[in-house]
């Protein structure tokens, strides 16, 4: 057993439990281990959370930032952003759906040591948005609000989605785009 086993174990379990319902017995009971096993590797749930979160913007962080980083126009990488973080959100489910729904569960200091992280991964966005301002694509007054509503709709596909569904993700991915970028008006 090693640490990346729990922190995959931890992840299948919070995201069926939620945080606060699971209990390191029930991450141990998914590694068919004893709990005092557990603490081998980590000190507590906490540590797990928060290494859970690190570990997930990390992965998301590396592939937005691949896009944003590209010669193309903003418009252009705001859809392949789209496109590969709801496939991200969706090819990790378990990791992904602890970033979104349990970051609320950090104690004080792990919460603090957190936001550099996820503010990094949200500055990705909002640059992409001011690069499209810059280059009078985009005509937003708020960037930083323009990127939450993003980022909402984005998070909660997580809810809903199914791989056996009538759309897969990238055909959602592409029909929230179009969305974003041309909006409801004929």
């Amino acid at each position: 057993m090693t640490r990346d086993d729990i922190l995959d174990a931890a992840a299948q379990v919070f995201r069926q439990k939620g945080y606060h319902g699971a209990s390191m017995s029930d991450i141990a009971g998914a590694l068919d281990v004893q709990k005092a096993s557990l603490y081998h590797h980590v000190e507590s749930k906490q540590e797990i959370l928060l290494a859970l979160l690190e570990r997930a913007l990390a992965m998301l962080t590396e592939h937005i930032s691949a896009i944003s980083a590209q010669n193309s126009s903003p418009d252009q990488k705001l859809r392949l952003m789209i496109r590969e973080y709801l496939t991200g959100l969706a090819d990790n489910a378990d990791l992904t759906s602890v970033l979104l729904f349990e970051h609320r569960s950090l104690d004080k200091k792990s919460h603090a040591s957190h936001v550099p992280f996820r503010d990094k991964f949200e500055k990705l966005w909002r640059d992409v948005l001011e690069e499209g301002i810059a280059k009078k694509i985009f005509d937003l007054k708020d960037t930083g609000l323009a990127t939450r509503a993003i980022m909402g709709t984005l998070n909660w596909t997580l809810t809903w989605y199914r791989p056996e569904g009538d759309k897969s993700i990238e055909q959602i991915a592409d029909e929230y785009s179009d969305f974003i970028l041309k909006g409801m008006l004929k």
